[in-house]
């Protein structure tokens, strides 16, 4: 069971931001701007996107609905950004989809 389904289940504990019955977000514990929320389905069906498909796609539209109601509720009124890392070699530590929120200062145009 990956870290990301442990926390889920509530066998690690986390600072939980959202929760729906598809939609789990948490602050990061490794936090790399002021605010940054990780989005992960409860389910884990999907390693990376490479699998997303059809027939679970789903599961990323109901991550993408939870993403603006937490930056409202948390008045990221000036933006963010979303990242979701496929694979090692983007950095990709957790291979469960995830989708990090980054938001509360400058970050320019640059990704990278």
């Amino acid at each position: 069971m990956c870290v990301f389904c442990r926390i889920i289940a509530g066998e690690i504990p986390s600072q939980k931001v959202y929760e729906d019955e598809f939609v789990l977000a948490i602050q990061d514990i490794q936090p790399q701007a002021p605010v940054h929320i990780i989005f992960m389905p409860k389910t884990h069906v999907l390693t990376c996107a490479d699998d997303v498909t059809g027939e679970n796609s789903q599961l990323v539209a109901r991550i993408f609905e939870a993403i603006p109601k937490v930056a409202a509720q948390l008045g990221l009124k000036d933006g963010y950004r979303i990242i979701n890392n496929c694979g090692k070699t983007a950095g990709q530590t957790v291979p469960h989809l995830h989708f990090h929120l980054l938001a509360g200062k400058e970050m320019g145009e640059t990704l990278v």
